[in-house]
């Protein structure tokens, strides 16, 4: 199954993390922009290769150190139909590499639409299998199980999982999470309280669901209340590192194993070229990416394994 796979890799790589791969111009090295603008031009054409390009870089010099990469659909889907099919040739160049892929696409809608979503991220259309599938992906459940049910399906049908939002590491996210209900508890356990019953027919043998939950590494106190209430749901963490979260904040996700949760950090690891301790001249921004990931494993992994 699945959630065990992603489990044996966080055991083997002593690194329970994901990689987040959230492209942006201002971010990518100019010797890369520079070499493709020249060529392409200043098209969307040009940045879908840019953004293909600088990702197979990370992921060669990171692919050995972690499970899993994260990419985020929306910084691709800005430029068209070319950002997208960058986004697919990245999932499929992370799976070549053994990677776990985990698509965040935070899709949310209800019947014949989320079957449509489902179709493509998950299984296959009418016609014929997707084979750039992610393995999981992020969904947005505040449109109820009906919004739910068409990837839960699929999640069967093509050993594929889900992370759910539940409690998401923006500040804002209190505005509606947060809401106290009548029955005196917060929404978000309410919603953890259904995605772990959701994530009841898929669980492995390590005791964990496919089906996750988004739970933001800013709110510790939250994440304890989700993990006694959520006992065999993996939780993806978001808000390490560049939104403030650390290992410090992070003890109560891990059960006696050691397992149960994968730690996502995007702008750190991608971006650690630019500033910070492993600030190097652009050229050597993968090399960064490889030492910010072994520094987050010695920070989280390190503790555990």
């Amino acid at each position: 199954m699945l959630i065990d796979r992603l489990i044996v890799r966080i055991r083997e790589t002593r690194a329970p993390i994901v990689v987040g791969l959230d492209p942006r111009l201002g971010q990518i090295p100019e010797f890369i922009k520079e070499t493709i603008f020249a060529e392409l031009g200043r098209t969307p054409d040009a940045v879908a290769e840019i953004f293909y390009v600088w990702a197979k870089k990370i992921i060669d010099r990171i692919h050995d150190l972690v499970p899993a990469v994260k990419p985020q659909i929306a910084m691709y889907e800005q430029y068209g139909a070319a950002g997208f099919a960058a986004y697919a040739r990245t999932v499929e160049y992370a799976a070549s590499k053994g990677l776990i892929v985990i698509g965040d696409v935070k899709r949310g809608d209800i019947a014949s639409t989320a079957e449509a979503y489902s179709a493509w991220h998950l299984g296959r259309t009418d016609i014929t299998e997707n084979p750039t599938t992610a393995d999981f992906i992020t969904v947005n459940p505040y449109m109820g199980f009906d919004s739910v049910e068409p990837y839960l399906a699929d999640c069967r049908k093509f050993d594929k999982g889900l992370f759910v939002l539940v409690k998401t590491s923006n500040p804002g996210s209190r505005d509606i999470q947060d809401i106290e209900l009548a029955a005196g508890k917060p929404l978000y356990e309410h919603v953890g309280a259904l995605v772990s019953q959701w994530g009841e027919p898929l669980i492995g043998e390590f005791g964990y669901s496919a089906i996750g939950a988004v739970v933001g590494a800013t709110h510790p106190d939250e994440t304890l209340r989700l993990r006694k209430l959520m006992p065999h749901t993996f939780f993806l963490v978001p808000g390490y590192g560049a939104q403030g979260g650390s290992g410090k904040n992070l003890h109560g996700l891990w059960d006696n194993e050691n397992f149960g949760a994968i730690v996502n950090s995007s702008r750190g690891i991608t971006g650690a070229y630019q500033s910070g301790k492993f600030a190097t001249g652009e050229k050597d921004f993968a090399e960064a990416a490889r030492k910010a990931v072994m520094d987050m494993r010695e920070d989280l992994g390190g503790k555990l394994f």
